[in-house]
């Protein structure tokens, strides 16, 4: 089954995440603000798709299944630094996020939990980013992530970095190989979901998605260039001709959430590398 036809099975399973995990387990609110606010949910920016859509897309869904369910609030964030920030100063009453990203932060920040996990799961599927324009890359890029999927390169490196990982320490750095003669090609990275995409304090890119890069290097004879940019900025970045690839996320659609909801114009997705299972954390009850 593909990713995309897999999106009418989501839909039930962001009903069941906006309940179970987005309300923290169906625990009482505790935010400063009351009820009147509703339940503050943080998350990263979304490119094509505001934060009065993403309430939208609540009620839809609470209108479609007739399910009742507290108000909503989407706050966006430009990284996850400054989301982290507004969620231990209260500003915000959870964060949506990664499995593998809540992970890896509650292991670092004893304040933080993962909230109560839905039954059904809401799934994004990664892959990289490129202007539609660049043909050749793209095919290139999806030949070699279709290779790494069927000879078990990208399962070891899952394995690697994000099952087996000690969530306790920074995500390795990967080093990039130089291939002499090579054309250079430039990456995105923000360092906003460790252990999949993360920058030390020294800058240098570390974790998963960095590795994906390094074999995907190998694969495609090109040199890799990574330059950090915030989350938000990554579309600019790509359009712009600042960066020539960026790590993307494919939000499973329906009737509800369009097809376009993460996607600018202008950009073209490659083949999925990675599945991210979504799941919702707050501050741990005093």
């Amino acid at each position: 089954m593909s990713f995309r036809k897999l999106g009418v099975l989501f839909l039930a399973c962001i009903m069941t995440a906006v309940i179970f995990t987005g309300c923290g387990g169906g625990e009482e609110n505790n935010s400063p603000a009351g009820n009147n606010t509703g339940i503050r949910i943080g998350m990263i920016k979304h490119l094509n798709a505001s934060e009065e859509d993403f309430n939208g897309f609540f009620i839809k869904l609470s209108e479609t299944f007739s399910l009742a369910m507290p108000s909503h609030k989407t706050v966006f964030f430009d990284n996850m630094n400054s989301m982290q920030m507004a969620l231990e100063s209260r500003q915000i009453d959870e964060i949506s996020t990664y499995r593998c990203v809540a992970d890896y932060l509650a292991a670092r920040n004893p304040q933080i939990e993962i909230l109560s996990e839905h039954t059904l799961e809401f799934i994004d599927a990664f892959c990289l980013a490129l202007r539609e324009e660049d043909t050749e890359l793209k095919e290139a890029a999806d030949n070699a992530i279709v290779e790494m999927r069927n000879d078990g390169t990208l399962d070891q490196l899952i394995k690697q970095y994000i099952t087996d990982a000690n969530k306790s320490e920074n995500p390795p750095v990967v080093e990039m190989q130089h291939i002499d003669g090579a054309e250079t090609i430039k990456v995105a990275v923000t360092g906003d979901l460790p252990p999949l995409d993360f920058v030390s304090a020294d800058g240098k890119a570390a974790g998963f998605n960095t590795a994906v890069l390094s074999e995907l290097s190998k694969r495609i004879n090109k040199n890799i260039e990574l330059v950090q940019v915030d989350s938000a900025a990554r579309a600019a970045a790509l359009t712009s001709g600042q960066v020539d690839i960026s790590f993307w996320a494919i939000v499973p659609v329906s009737e509800i959430i369009p097809s376009d909801a993460d996607k600018p114009a202008g950009i073209a997705l490659t083949s999925p590398y990675y599945r991210g299972k979504i799941v919702h954390i707050g501050l741990k009850k005093s």
